[in-house]
């Protein structure tokens, strides 16, 4: 398709689920202040685990948008993504029905689906045998069922898929709508992240990886993305969804818009199952792609959504990745990581962090990296340690990097 054929495309709705809010008001004006929202795991019994905090979501409640028999037959990570859905049709004032619904899509991603079904199965299986294992079991637990399920709550017959890319899932996922609409195959998407991990296998093997971080004692310091001290991620669960559409349909309906998607880079390692190739040469050229797709310079970026693990491995590669796609503008940028207030979603992390990169656009705010007491030599650039800040935001970025070398980057501008 010619380049004068692509579609530009909005950002007309937002919803969250996160462990600093469920809406994304609340999840908003908690980054603002600077809140974390880790804390000690109440979801199963971590007693016996060396890693014993997590970004718990708090006070869901699946019945304020799901009936409860169905609610019962969804586990946690596609309650939420259903929930955030809702929310950013809701807030877009879109409707689907039965003239557009072929048009719309849907595509949530996802790093490890529903493992607190299978957890929960395997006791049934091996304490009452396999007769008594729920017919639910396997479309509770498979990866698709977050897109599969919202699709189904919301009448959205149109292009549907689940990116399974570890930790870049939901940036995946807002990448892919975002290439539909751009080239005319849908009219707007449903697209995002989610996860609902905090459960004892992934733990124990997280864990068992040491990638957690034990400070057990301080929960809310934990996660400290770009931080001498830092000893791992932190865990996280929730949900982040944006509603993407044609530009010229949401202004022809006069929809608000919080910003334009306009960028698109993915890449791989091609390196290492976990651990980032050295010199962040795969997500260098992630961010070097999307600024071509945007057909932006180095020096028109304002902000950058951090992948930011709190790991010793990535803050400094994902460091070294911005110097070199950003050259001399990269200590001119604005970088924070969310994830030192929510943790690390793994396949919802781009969801969240997209919704935040919007808001910073929309808002002219950037949310801190909370915890950044003793910056790390190696991560010299400006990471908004410990407080917001107000600053006129035109273009941002989003990165996100998974397990088996997977990078993405997001590229958004306010619309004018």
């Amino acid at each position: 398709m010619a380049d004068f054929d692509l579609k530009r495309v909005a950002v007309t709705g937002i919803g969250a689920i996160t462990p600093l809010g469920n809406n994304s008001q609340d999840y908003w004006q908690g980054l603002l202040a600077g809140r974390s929202g880790i804390v000690p795991i109440t979801l199963f019994d971590a007693s016996k685990h060396k890693c014993r905090i997590a970004g718990e979501v708090k006070g869901f409640n699946p019945q304020d948008y799901i009936d409860s028999k169905e609610a019962k037959r969804m586990d946690r990570f596609a309650q939420f993504a259903v929930a955030a859905s809702l929310q950013a049709i809701k807030d877009a004032k879109f409707e689907i029905n039965e003239l557009n619904a072929a048009q719309v899509g849907t595509i949530i991603g996802t790093g490890i689906g529903g493992i607190k079904v299978l957890e929960d199965q395997q006791t049934v299986y091996l304490n009452r045998g396999p007769d008594r294992c729920s017919p639910f079991m396997v479309p509770m637990m498979i990866a698709n069922m977050a897109a599969g399920l919202t699709a189904i709550h919301t009448g959205a017959k149109g292009p549907n898929s689940c990116p399974v890319t570890a930790c870049a899932a939901g940036s995946n996922a807002v990448g892919d709508a975002f290439r539909l609409i751009q080239q005319g195959y849908a009219q707007a998407m449903i697209c995002g992240g989610t996860e609902a991990a905090v459960s004892a296998l992934p733990f124990a093997g997280f864990a068992a990886a040491r990638a957690l971080s034990t400070r057990n004692d301080e929960p809310t310091r934990a996660s400290r993305p770009f931080d001498r001290d830092r000893d791992g991620f932190v865990m996280g669960e929730g949900a982040g969804i944006l509603l993407l559409e044609e530009l010229g349909h949401a202004l022809s309906r006069g929809a608000r818009i919080y910003a334009e998607i306009i960028g698109y880079g993915l890449t791989c390692d091609a390196y290492h199952m976990t651990s980032p190739v050295p010199g962040g040469e795969g997500a260098t050229r992630a961010i070097q792609l999307a600024l071509k797709d945007a057909r932006l310079s180095s020096e028109q970026v304002s902000y950058i959504n951090a992948h930011g693990t709190s790991t010793g491995a990535n803050d400094p590669t994902e460091t070294a990745a911005i110097k070199k796609a950003l050259g001399e503008s990269a200590y001119k940028v604005a970088i924070s990581s969310t994830k030192s207030m929510t943790g690390h979603l793994l396949g919802g992390s781009g969801g969240i962090e997209a919704v935040a990169t919007v808001m910073a656009i929309a808002n002219d705010q950037i949310p801190p990296t909370i915890n950044l007491e003793n910056p790390d030599p190696e991560c010299d650039l400006d990471y908004v340690p410990n407080h917001s800040r107000q600053l006129k935001v035109d273009v941002a970025l989003s990165n996100s990097f998974g397990f088996g070398g997977h990078n993405v980057t997001l590229a958004f501008k306010k619309y004018v």
